[in-house]
């Protein structure tokens, strides 16, 4: 009788135990940075705002932190693909929350290629909703995010 209840016992002990492991292990509240739609296109003082790469940067609806492979991923989510990775359109499944929790399914992931790098890379675009509404960037294999974005297809390339 003895035995039986002793087990019991370190049972119940054991299973608070993991529990309150677990729940001290949840990660941090995300952290969003706020929406670059607009560049900064205030010249600074004295600045000559004539040449051409400063008009483009003017025009340019895309966010500066974007690296230039992302417009190859942009466009190709815009139209549907092909994508160039298998995993390309898979479903993100946001399990460290850091992005809004939202339905599985509702986001999806893409690569962005990294000249040099011998696989996929660490870049990468998430994307929220079908069609997108809600755009990502990591370039740090999701530790962190950026949210952009992007004006309809045609329009911005």
């Amino acid at each position: 009788m003895r035995k039986p209840l002793l087990l019991l016992i370190a049972i119940v002990l054991l299973v608070g135990g993991l529990a309150a492991i677990k729940l001290a292990q949840r990660p941090p509240a995300p952290q969003f940075a706020p929406s670059l739609t607009q560049p900064d296109t205030a010249p600074a003082a004295g600045a000559a705002t004539s040449s051409p790469a400063s008009a483009k940067a003017a025009r340019d609806p895309l966010p500066p932190f974007l690296p230039a492979e992302a417009r190859d991923t942009i466009a190709l989510i815009q139209r549907g693909g092909p994508f160039p990775h298998r995993q390309d359109g898979s479903i993100f499944s946001n399990r460290e929350q850091r992005l809004p929790q939202r339905p599985r399914g509702y986001y999806h992931e893409y690569t962005v290629d990294t000249p040099g790098a011998g696989n996929r890379g660490a870049r990468r675009i998430v994307t929220g909703g079908t069609p997108p509404t809600g755009w990502f960037y990591t370039d740090d294999h999701y530790e962190t995010f950026r949210s952009f974005d992007v004006p309809p297809a045609g329009s911005w390339q």
